[in-house]
C-alpha cells in the first residue's frame, strides 16, 4: 500500500513540473515570425476514449503550424488514462484514433508517445501498442525532453 502510494505521488510531483506556465498554444505559435524549434502536444486527463475527440483538431492544427512553418517538428505524448485508447486491443473500438495517430506518425512525420510507467500500472507493456506508438519510460520525461531541445509545449485538453 505505502509502495502505491508513493508511486502515485511520484507521479503527481512530476506531472505538475510539466505545468501550463511554460505551455502555449497554436494561435501564439502561428503569430511569430520565426518559427519554433518544434512543438509538442501534451494530452492528461482520466477520459478514456478523449484521443478521438482531441486528434481531429490536433491534426488539424499541425496542418495549420507547417502550412506556416514549413517542416516543423512535431510530438504529441499522452500519458493519462487516454493513453489506453491506442492499445492494440482497442484498436476496434477505438478506430478514429488509431487512425489518425497511424496516418500522422506514417505521413505527417508526427512522433506520437505514450507513458510506459502508466501502462506498467495498468499491467500493459510496450507490446501491448502497435508499432506506430513510441513507449517512452514516463510521459512527463518525455515532454521535459522534448522542451529542454526547444520544442514549444502545448497542453490539452
Amino acid at each position: 500500500m505505502k509502495n502505491a502510494l508513493l508511486k502515485i505521488i511520484i507521479f503527481s510531483l512530476t506531472l505538475l513540473g510539466c505545468t501550463s506556465a511554460w505551455s502555449t498554444d497554436v494561435d501564439t505559435l502561428l503569430a511569430e515570425k520565426q518559427a519554433p524549434y518544434g512543438v509538442v502536444f501534451e494530452i492528461v486527463s482520466g477520459e478514456s476514449g478523449l484521443l478521438s475527440k482531441l486528434l481531429p483538431a490536433i491534426k488539424a492544427d499541425i496542418k495549420k503550424l507547417r502550412d506556416r512553418f514549413p517542416g516543423l517538428p512535431v510530438a504529441i505524448v499522452t500519458h493519462g488514462n487516454e493513453q489506453f485508447d491506442l492499445l492494440t486491443e482497442n484498436r476496434s473500438t477505438e478506430t478514429i484514433a488509431h487512425s489518425l495517430v497511424e496516418q500522422m506518425v506514417k505521413s505527417n512525420d508526427v512522433d506520437v508517445h505514450v507513458c510506459g510507467t502508466h501502462a506498467e500500472w495498468k499491467n500493459k507493456f510496450p507490446e501491448d501498442f502497435p508499432d506506430y506508438v513510441n513507449v517512452s519510460a514516463t510521459g512527463p520525461a518525455q515532454i521535459n525532453d522534448y522542451v529542454d531541445m526547444g520544442y514549444e509545449l502545448i497542453v490539452l485538453p
